[in-house]
């Protein structure tokens, strides 16, 4: 374990274009009074590892909207990076190379973060940037479900195969093999070597598991939206600790 020697300055970027396919204007669509966009910024916002907090965005009215959370926007998009096919691998290398540029700064963390993951904890945030401080040799750390079920992939146009070969053996759930899914859109630490080189995360990882089922919740559609309200209720009732920082 490498700890650092010197501060490292970490930059938090939040992607939202305007506009929506499944969920009209959802970046900007109110969940307990408050826009989606504001969720991830309000936690980059508290946390004290995060140097600055940018939100990439094509769209003047999230702009503003942004600012009055606190986000800096010193750039509006360009729609050849805003649209259906724009990869965000594409949107974060240029919103790092941008923000560098204007603010005349080099960053050494990137964070990424989506508008549409609204149930993230301050403390998985930060031990994201933590482990990539302490330990030089880390690319990236970022949050991953694990999962004990069963994957298939297409082998052919009419066959399908077992995604691994242990997930040919049936046993308790409790003792068995898991996988874990990438869920970078949740919390993500990485190089900024990486970002700019197109890359959202290295090699070299780490990474954070998680099991809670509220982490399945990416809102994309209005089914998805309804499901996030109320678990935001039952937390309210049962676990507010558990509340998006938002809402605490």
């Amino acid at each position: 374990m490498e700890l650092k020697l010197f501060p490292l300055k970490t930059i938090a970027i939040i992607p939202a274009r305007g506009g929506s396919k499944g969920l009209q204007d959802k970046n900007i669509k109110l969940l307990h009074d408050h826009p989606l966009l504001a969720y991830p910024i309000t936690l980059a916002m508290k946390s004290k590892k995060i140097d600055k907090v940018i939100l990439s965005t094509d769209n003047e009215k999230y702009a503003s909207i942004g600012r009055e959370y606190g986000a800096k926007v010193p750039f509006i998009r360009p729609s050849n990076l805003s649209n259906d096919k724009s990869t965000t691998e594409e949107t974060l290398q240029y919103s790092l190379l941008k923000t560098e540029e204007i603010y005349k700064e080099r960053y050494d963390i990137c964070i990424f973060l989506t508008a549409t993951d609204v149930f993230r904890q301050l403390s998985d945030l930060e031990e994201c940037i933590q482990s990539l401080e302490e330990n030089k040799n880390l690319e990236s750390c970022f949050m991953g479900q694990k999962t004990t079920k069963n994957f298939w992939q297409i082998k052919d146009s009419n066959n399908y195969e077992r995604l691994l070969p242990w997930m040919r053996d049936y046993s308790s759930r409790q003792i068995r093999k898991c996988i874990y899914r990438e869920d970078t859109g949740r919390s993500c630490a990485s190089r900024s070597s990486l970002w700019r080189e197109g890359r959202r995360i290295g090699d070299n990882i780490k990474i954070i598991p998680t099991d809670n089922t509220i982490y399945d919740i990416d809102i994309h559609n209005s089914l998805d939206f309804y499901i996030a309200e109320k678990v935001i209720d039952f937390l309210r009732d049962n676990d507010p600790s558990k509340l998006p920082e938002i809402l605490k």
